[in-house]
């Protein structure tokens, strides 16, 4: 698991009161401009998944309460169980209102360490930090705040939850839900639940979720055959700078292979395939370009791919940083 596709959500009263406690030697600190850095380059190589330690240490020891949740995810996946040091940043990220943090520790008892015999005394047992979680997410939920809701299904496995992010607008909630409606959740007559699976996906495309994108495209393609709506969403998860999207339309256009009758442009194909190069971490795709990119090549001229490399540099400098979006609890 590596940052998500998440809005930021409120920190109510209660935490804010909480976080500018003495109770925590990291709350209530700013960033200075190089630590803001540090963490934005942090968050970028954890979305890659490539080591991310080193940039998020410097904003998690400043303070910063989504750096250390980051770094405590980072350090928990190194070994792939909460260590010490991994407990004591979600502690830290969550005395500051972090509700993510507050559910990795309200779950802990189902951790590795846990196998291991090897879990942590916190400050809380999970159950405490189960009950703050309930608590707090739900002041958070009762205002309107859809995220909340989706922690709340992540916390209890209740649909009903996951059912509130999605109408509340949240568009990981939105993806999520049409999945769990496509693996047969709730019961729908046939043509309904694929209604309803269409629905939660393109609201979740039109919110900007990368793999609502993807999914809703393949879904019109599937059910009515649009090509064009489907290139479109195509084309737009990959200007997020979401791997599968820009993988997925830099084959497209190349026509390695030929779908959704994409206009051949090998420029552009070679461009967005050779962007995947940097992705040298985690997620498996360097096999692909390796074997991609040079058959791309060979239908080009020396000069085509010349102007490829610069259109690649081109993109890279007005598109967001290429990203797994995986989501900060596995979805």
């Amino acid at each position: 698991m590596k940052s998500s596709y998440l809005n930021p959500f409120k920190i109510s009263t209660l935490f804010m009161a909480f976080s500018c406690a003495p109770l925590s030697n990291y709350a209530c600190a700013g960033l200075s401009a190089k630590q803001q850095e540090s963490k934005t380059q942090g968050i970028t190589l954890y979305n890659q998944y490539k080591p991310a330690e080193s940039e998020l240490r410097i904003a998690a020891e400043a303070g910063d309460t989504e750096a250390q949740f980051y770094l405590a995810e980072e350090l928990r996946e190194q070994k792939r169980y909460i260590t010490k040091e991994s407990q004591k940043w979600y502690e830290a990220a969550a005395t500051q209102g972090d509700l993510y943090a507050i559910l990795r520790l309200a779950t802990s008892n189902s951790d590795l360490c846990s196998l291991l015999n090897s879990c942590t005394d916190g400050s809380k047992k999970p159950a405490e930090w189960l009950e703050l979680l309930n608590k707090e997410a739900g002041l958070q939920a009762k205002d309107g705040d859809g995220e909340a809701m989706y922690i709340l299904y992540l916390a209890t496995g209740k649909l009903e939850w996951l059912e509130k992010s999605a109408i509340a607008g949240f568009a990981r909630g939105q993806w999520l839900l049409a999945n769990r409606y496509k693996e047969g959740e709730r019961f729908f007559f046939p043509w309904k639940r694929n209604e309803e699976v269409g629905r939660w996906l393109k609201a979740s495309a039109e919110n900007g979720f990368p793999e609502g994108m993807l999914e809703y495209g393949g879904f019109l393609y599937e059910t009515s055959g649009d090509v064009s709506v489907a290139r479109h969403w195509i084309e737009e998860a990959a200007k997020t700078g979401n791997v599968s999207g820009v993988s997925s339309y830099g084959a497209y256009v190349a026509h390695a292979p030929a779908l959704y009758d994409f206009p051949l442009d090998l420029v552009k194909g070679y461009a967005l395939t050779s962007l995947l190069t940097e992705l040298d971490g985690g997620g498996n795709i360097k096999p692909y370009v390796d074997e991609a990119l040079p058959e791309i090549g060979k239908k080009m001229s020396p000069a085509q791919i010349s102007e490829a490399k610069a259109l690649a540099k081109q993109w890279k400098e007005t598109h967001p940083p290429l990203s797994f979006f995986p989501g900060k609890f596995g979805f």
